[in-house]
């Protein structure tokens, strides 16, 4: 049976050693599920250790959050810089997330499956974090709309949309037979700019009060 080897670390390193180890255990446990004894014994560090740098699994939960949506916040802010045109900008937004929630698929779990988890403080100041990336993607689509490039949609669900696109792929994503990030990141802002439509093609959409009118014609037909 592998055991973890309780060895010094500096406090640098030891704080991302325990989280990494929390984020585990709340994926495969869940948050409620899983407790600080559980990741003591896949951390290898002691209790009296964990207490020392946290106080309670709500601080764990939180610090797993805020650490993961800061890195990705300042690294797109970070890319986006002297980038003006809209389209690229979405680009930049798209890659940039599937690029580290890909290399994070754990912490990307547990994000996805305890958004409601938090309380207090610790939720407020998540909420205030990722409220600033939901407006910078918003910004993106608001741009595109301005340069005639996006439908008059609802800024609201078209961004929202856009997430739930991204933050979902840790469902399906299998390294070595579904594309990296860059040539996912590719085929997600076609959807998102153009559906899934051949642009060549003639594709009419008959309203849905039509197709039943027919279909409700046909079987009075048939008997």
């Amino acid at each position: 049976m592998r055991t973890h080897s309780r060895v010094s670390r500096p406090s640098q390193q030891k704080l991302p050693h325990i989280l990494r180890h929390a984020a585990r255990v709340f994926s495969e446990k869940g948050y409620e599920g899983a407790s600080i004894r559980d990741i003591s014994r896949s951390s290898g560090v002691s209790l009296a250790g964990l207490y020392y740098y946290i106080e309670s699994k709500q601080k764990l939960l939180y610090l797993i959050q805020i650490y993961t949506f800061k890195a990705v916040l300042e690294r797109l802010e970070e890319r986006l810089r002297g980038v003006a045109d809209p389209v690229e900008r979405l680009r930049v937004l798209i890659r940039n997330h599937l690029d580290y929630f890909l290399r994070h698929p754990i912490e990307m779990k547990v994000l996805s499956h305890e958004d409601e988890a938090l309380e207090g403080e610790y939720r407020k100041e998540v909420l205030d974090i990722k409220r600033r990336y939901y407006d910078i993607a918003l910004g993106i689509f608001e741009g595109m709309r301005r340069e005639g490039l996006a439908r008059r949609l609802n800024p609201r669900v078209a961004v929202l949309s856009l997430f739930g696109m991204m933050n979902w792929i840790y469902t399906w994503h299998r390294p070595g037979v579904d594309p990296r990030a860059d040539a996912l990141a590719e085929t997600m802002v076609g959807m998102f700019l153009h559906g899934v439509v051949d642009g060549q093609k003639s594709l009419r959409v008959k309203p849905a009060r039509v197709v039943r009118s027919r279909r409700l014609a046909a079987v009075r037909a048939a008997s």
